[in-house]
């Protein structure tokens, strides 16, 4: 299987609770666990026309051209070329990983996962919504019709959600703390969890969740936001799954997924550990069973 990642997703966005730097640690860490570069992929920039198919082109003149507006200001995020420009090249890497997904059963992004940006402005750390950008192209190309997207970040997928709303090609689900940040958009599944849940509690809702996906639509490809902050020891989060826990969601999802012979790219989203080690240890067991079920 392939992983798509770029060291110009390293950019500076000064003191920050992202830890940006942890794109590098997974990327190092698969390569001191044997990957080599055949197993790496570059992604290219997403083009204007991917990016018109999702976004506003008054949002994206903003963002382009730097300027403060109440469209880009929301990002929570500087607004600086080299911010921009890698937020523009991480939407082609997760289109890059749904494509190489579609033949070759399974693809993951080091990077991706900004489900918090809407069609016309930005939002938490989000510019370029990549999940939406990604979908819209593979459907216009004529290689998909239909697609899911499985987002088991900490945080519902609001942005995500408004641009799929009443769209019966895309199903969208979101498992995530219900009091907890972003005012909710309304996903064609959502399960909002309790403060404090746990392990065998958040399990149990996601079969339940996947179970419903699967019977009330019939994607061609899920793309899967595996977000490392469920995670109990995560600054912004505030439930209570271990590290094991969320190698058993990965487990769950993605083998429910290969089980149906449904393509999966996968991207990390967020992750905000008081230790980045732990959330790098959450993404490169998200990466470990990826091998282990795709090869």
């Amino acid at each position: 299987m392939k992983f798509v990642y770029s060291e110009r997703y390293l950019v500076d966005i000064g003191i920050h609770v992202f830890p940006i730097e942890k794109y590098s640690l997974v990327n190092e860490g698969l390569r001191a666990e044997g990957m080599g570069e055949d197993d790496f992929v570059q992604p290219k920039p997403s083009t204007r026309e991917d990016l018109l198919r999702v976004h506003s082109e008054d949002y994206l003149d903003d963002l382009i051209h730097l300027r403060p507006t109440h469209r880009t200001i929301s990002s929570e995020l500087p607004l600086t070329r080299e911010i921009v420009d890698a937020s523009i090249l991480a939407a082609g890497g997760t289109c890059l990983a749904a494509l190489i997904s579609l033949s070759e059963r399974c693809a993951i992004h080091l990077g991706g996962g900004w489900h918090h940006a809407f069609p016309s402005h930005a939002e938490g750390f989000c510019y370029i919504n990549d999940i939406a950008v990604a979908i819209r192209k593979l459907q216009a190309e004529s290689r998909i019709e239909r697609a899911a997207v499985v987002d088991c970040d900490l945080h519902q997928g609001n942005g995500t959600a408004k641009i799929f709303q009443d769209d019966p090609t895309v199903f969208t689900f979101s498992i995530h703390q219900e009091r907890n940040y972003p005012v909710k958009e309304k996903s064609d599944l959502d399960i909002g969890l309790e403060d404090r849940t746990t392990d065998e509690e958040y399990l149990s809702h996601l079969r339940y969740g996947l179970a419903e996906i699967f019977s009330r639509s019939d994607p061609e490809l899920v793309l899967y936001v595996a977000g490392a902050d469920p995670y109990e020891g995560d600054l912004l989060g505030g439930l209570s799954v271990t590290i094991d826990g969320l190698r058993r969601r990965d487990e769950l999802v993605m083998s429910e997924c290969q089980r149906r012979g449904i393509p999966v790219g996968v991207v990390f989203a967020g992750g905000y550990a008081a230790r980045i080690e732990d959330t790098v240890a959450i993404h490169m067991g998200t990466c470990r069973v990826a091998r282990e079920l795709c090869g």
